[in-house]
């Protein structure tokens, strides 16, 4: 032979590394919960690896464009949220454990056939920031699990909770690489999907935010909207003064990507209330109490600029509120600011 063959010396890189379904019967072990909430996570596990090979390959069959409708929020609509909306409700129809979904892209909670036994209900966003399809953008799907109130058919009492009483939140994110980042009330933990075989290995345990560094995001052209102790806020964090640290602005266009940065590198994200629409642009359930259990868990801190968003308790499906999220100095600087 001319040559010489030569095998990867790691061939099976994967061995040491936990499952995302490993982890999830994990959490159940230690928290004493029943197989039901594993059982839930995987099949968001499922439709996120669904929804990862349809933003691959929307490009190539035409699925890159808007349906010529609006949906609740009266935001046009993309095909893409059209699908992801439809493979989140697929996949949990006649799954008996859940009762009921709220997503972003319905206006009215979906009851699911079979469901009336279930224990749990589900928060979702199909989709967010797919207005970045068009560009290669980042995106990704937010969620949140709620024990039911009631019995029987799912009722809108049972997803009117304050983000407290989550017993389990995460998003996925699609990127460069597929991440799922949850948490089941303990640690958050991150695991990012070997497309080769269609699996989440953990990749990012026990994610804490740093503090003292990273970036803040905001949409600075919405400045001239706001009232003038938030003007100030901003102008501080731009300007490099702000007593938790010096920050560069970063702003993604996508709350997952945006929320993902802050996560791992430290820093603040925030979509203020404006003067004229004081309730802010991003909905409680869907986005920032699933978003703040996370981050909490991870050592960090989420407020509306009055209250911490975990104890706001949403008056119907689709409130928004203002949010300041990330790093606790950063938003305890940030409160102190806007009183």
């Amino acid at each position: 032979m001319s040559g010489t063959f030569q095998c990867d010396a790691n061939p099976l890189p994967h061995m040491n590394r936990l499952t995302l379904s490993e982890q999830f019967f994990r959490d159940q072990a230690t928290s004493g919960a029943s197989g039901d909430l594993s059982t839930i996570l995987n099949r968001i596990s499922l439709a996120a690896r669904m929804l990862a090979s349809e933003i691959m390959r929307a490009g190539f069959v035409g699925k890159l464009g808007y349906t010529g409708t609006t949906n609740v929020q009266d935001e046009n609509v993309r095909e893409l949220d059209m699908i992801s909306d439809e493979i989140i409700r697929q996949v949990f129809d006649k799954m008996p454990m859940i009762a009921g979904i709220a997503s972003e892209e319905r206006e009215e909670l979906y009851v699911v056939p079979g469901g009336e036994g279930g224990k749990y209900v589900l928060t979702v966003d199909p989709l967010d920031g797919s207005g970045n399809v068009d560009v290669d953008g980042q995106m990704g799907t937010i969620f949140g699990v709620y024990r039911r109130v009631g019995t029987g058919p799912a009722q809108l009492a049972d997803f009117l909770q304050p983000g407290r009483n989550l017993v389990a939140a995460g998003y996925v994110l699609y990127g460069p690489a597929t991440m799922f980042v949850y948490t089941a009330g303990g640690t958050v933990n991150g695991f990012t999907l070997d497309r080769s075989i269609g699996t989440f290995f953990m990749t990012h345990p026990d994610l804490k935010i740093p503090e003292g560094e990273g970036n803040y995001s905001v949409n600075e052209a919405n400045e001239s909207k706001w009232d003038e102790k938030t003007k100030a806020m901003v102008r501080s964090f731009r300007l490099q003064q702000t007593k938790c640290g010096k920050r560069s602005a970063r702003y993604a266009g996508a709350l997952v990507g945006d929320f993902h940065r802050t996560l791992l590198k430290g820093g603040v994200y925030m979509y203020p209330g404006e003067v004229k629409k004081p309730e802010g642009k991003l909905r409680l359930l869907y986005e920032n109490a699933p978003l703040a259990f996370v981050c909490e868990r991870a050592g960090g801190m989420a407020s509306n600029g009055t209250q911490r968003i975990l104890d706001v308790k949403p008056e119907k499906l689709h409130m928004r509120t203002p949010v300041f999220i990330g790093s606790k100095g950063d938003v305890t600087e940030i409160l102190s600011m806007l009183a």
